[in-house]
């Protein structure tokens, strides 16, 4: 099974990684990198990815979207790449 590992700036600004289940959102494994800038990187991503016991899928590539409630709104920033858990078949 395959899922959407995803990376955002929380309202605060910081970065964070979680993983989307079937689970109340609540639930959802995450990986707080606990620091505004720089953006972590592939590694850092992959390294957080796989201490939640996932993988990123063969060939996948991160897409990064902006978000925005309006022009003079704080933009949010969320990339995503589809994973699956440690060892098992997309």
């Amino acid at each position: 099974m395959t899922y959407s590992a995803r990376l955002s700036n929380s309202f605060d600004g910081t970065w964070e990684l979680y993983i989307v289940s079937d689970s109340p959102s609540l639930a959802w494994p995450e990986f707080p990198f606990e620091r505004t800038a720089p953006i972590p990187t592939l590694h850092e991503r992959a390294t957080a990815i796989a201490a939640l016991g996932f993988e990123i899928t063969e060939g996948a590539q991160w897409q990064w979207q902006e978000l925005a409630s309006g022009t003079m709104d704080r933009v949010e920033l969320l990339a995503s790449v589809d994973a699956r858990p440690i060892g098992g078949a997309a």
